[in-house]
């Protein structure tokens, strides 16, 4: 490919509602165009990296067995009702009516739509196992869509779905599909991790999510460098710090603590370890069919820790949801204003749940239930009876792993996400097969997704610099562009260029000749902006030597090669990248 017959049109500043790093490159290296909040138009350059990862996966899923179909974007909302995800799904599926007034989604996943397929197409156990993938544009009506691709309204999506006879090879089928998911990402050069993962709103039982490793990630992951064990943070396990409960040594005392709500300001005043603080959260949960039965909770974690609320949502007494308590529903239990909050003493009887290390705790502080004072030396069994116990907080750096080491934590970009759904949808929507005995069996089915879209994005977070954008050469919208120094003024500079062009496309690789008139300053901004691996100038100075520059995109300083040798050191380049 040739520029000037090309469309490039760089920008030299990003526009003001860009935050983060891909949405800003990829405006201003000409890759994606906003259309309207969160939806966006591919430019040539950015589609090219699309494809290429849409490529990589639908290899590797072909490889893995699965077969591919493509899925309307439009959906009927009958469906959706005969789900339940209708009422369940909230305001992010868009709902819309065609001119007889009958409902419709923008389909944000296709559960729905696959498993009427299967129910209409799988009738014998001898059909299966089958797999079903499409790659897809799907919609998500995001209340604040930010972050350009990593956040967007309108985005690319492989979603893939397996259908089997009994738990055993459904286990096997989400097998075959991780290890499909490791070898994309493998092939797509990037820093993920795979991680144990809460099921979310699709629902199912087992699940990982795929991370790319970036700072700007808004997911945190728990892992140990020294084993294989990692996990979203909404999953991992928080250990307990306290191997065993100390005795209880210092009285109950009411202390005075003028103007210090929060743990921070107690432990300040009291010149004690944050550590030695525990907080107090109120939750309330409501009867389904009497909403106005409502239960008080006290969740009590240790000062420095914080309330996970995935894991919290698991409890149980939680099934059906809960919320932060009112003001007038703490007063009413508690007889004091949020801050001065304790479980000792309270106006009304209230459920506790202490954290796992909360429970071992002795002669700690906590709120004494009137504003500006908190009890000191409070002690399990002397001060208040035994709690019920549960892990309710979130894993911290530097706590200890079970299986030996520390935990530490890390941010990701969710890219992927695998999850093992059972009969979730095939009970709700009927979808039978007869099993070996001629008796009818539910489909037991796997869920597996991809955000291609979002993966371009999560590669620039990952790989970039002040310069531009790096790509991994698996994605790179070229691996190799040539930049001629003098295009119009040299037949030399043109003839070796175009030599070096066409010996490059001979051995397959993807090449740009940027013979465009520009000078060379605009000419390297420009291809290191957009991110292309590998750089080969050609110029009369160069030649005189019988030379050429080439440059990896994160190399600081040019190779002088021989032009007779700079093909083959080009493909060699290439090959360690």
């Amino acid at each position: 490919m040739h520029a000037s017959k090309y469309h490039i049109n760089t920008l030299k500043e990003a526009p003001t509602e860009a935050e983060v790093a891909s949405h800003q490159l990829m405006t201003r290296a000409g890759m994606v165009r906003k259309a309207a909040g969160g939806i966006y138009t591919y430019m040539p350059l950015g589609l090219k990296v699309l494809r290429k990862i849409e490529n990589i996966v639908r290899e590797e899923m072909d490889r893995a067995g699965a077969i591919e179909l493509l899925m309307p974007v439009v959906q009927p909302a009958e469906l959706w009702m005969e789900s339940g995800r209708w009422e369940q799904y909230g305001a992010e599926l868009l709902r819309i009516k065609d001119r007889h007034q009958r409902d419709f989604v923008l389909q944000p996943t296709s559960e729905e739509v696959i498993t009427d397929i299967a129910r209409n197409e799988i009738h014998s156990w001898r059909q299966l196992p089958l797999n079903f993938y499409h790659i897809q544009t799907k919609f998500r009506d995001e209340r604040r869509p930010r972050f350009g691709l990593m956040r967007g309204r309108e985005f690319t999506m492989k979603d893939a779905y397996s259908f089997d006879r009994d738990e055993d090879s459904a286990q096997a089928s989400y097998d075959a599909m991780f290890n499909a998911y490791m070898r994309i990402f493998e092939r797509l050069g990037l820093t993920f991790r795979a991680v144990a993962a809460d099921t979310g709103s699709i629902g199912g039982s087992r699940s990982h999510e795929f991370q790319v490793i970036a700072d700007t990630g808004e997911d945190l992951i728990v892992y140990n460098p020294d084993t294989q064990y990692a996990a979203n943070i909404e999953l991992a396990e928080a250990p307990c710090l306290i191997p065993e409960r100390g005795a209880a040594t210092e009285e109950l005392v009411k202390t005075p603590t003028p103007n210090a709500p929060k743990c921070e300001l107690v432990a300040e005043q009291l010149g004690k370890p944050l550590s030695d603080t525990v907080k107090s959260i109120v939750l309330a949960t409501e009867n389904p069919d009497e909403p106005s039965q409502v239960t008080i909770w006290l969740l009590l974690l240790r000062g420095d820790h914080e309330l996970n609320e995935i894991k919290t949502g698991k409890l149980e007494g939680f099934e059906n949801g809960y919320r932060f308590a009112t003001e007038a529903e703490i007063l009413d239990t508690f007889g004091c204003i949020p801050g001065y909050l304790g479980p000792v003493n309270t106006v009304k009887p209230v459920t506790v749940i202490a954290d796992h290390t909360v429970a071992n705790m002795s002669n700690f502080i906590c709120g004494a239930n009137t504003e500006d004072f908190h009890y000191t030396g409070v002690n399990w069994g002397r001060d208040l009876p035994e709690p019920k116990v549960a892990d309710l907080r979130n894993v911290v750096a530097g706590d200890p792993d079970p299986q030996g080491g520390q935990l530490a934590i890390q941010r990701g970009i969710e890219v992927g996400h695998v999850f093992f759904l059972g009969d979730k949808y095939s009970k709700a929507l009927n979808a039978t097969f007869l099993g070996t005995d001629g008796k009818p069996a539910l489909l037991q089915m796997g869920c597996y997704g991809i955000g291609i879209s979002r993966i371009a994005a999560a590669a620039i977070e990952q790989c970039h610099d002040e310069k531009g954008i790096i790509w991994p050469k698996s994605i790179a919208p070229f691996q190799v562009v040539i930049c001629p120094m003098g295009w119009s003024k040299s037949e030399t500079v043109r003839n070796t260029a175009e030599q070096l062009y066409q010996s490059l496309q001979t051995q397959g690789v993807e090449v740009m000749l940027d013979d465009r008139d520009v000078r060379p300053g605009i000419m390297f901004a420009d291809w290191e902006l957009i991110g292309v691996p590998l750089r080969i100038t050609v110029g009369d100075r160069g030649l005189k030597d019988g030379i050429v520059e080439i440059q990896t995109r994160r190399q600081e300083t040019a190779d002088k090669i021989a032009v007779s040798d700079a093909a083959v050191y080009a493909l060699e380049q290439l090959s360690a990248l």
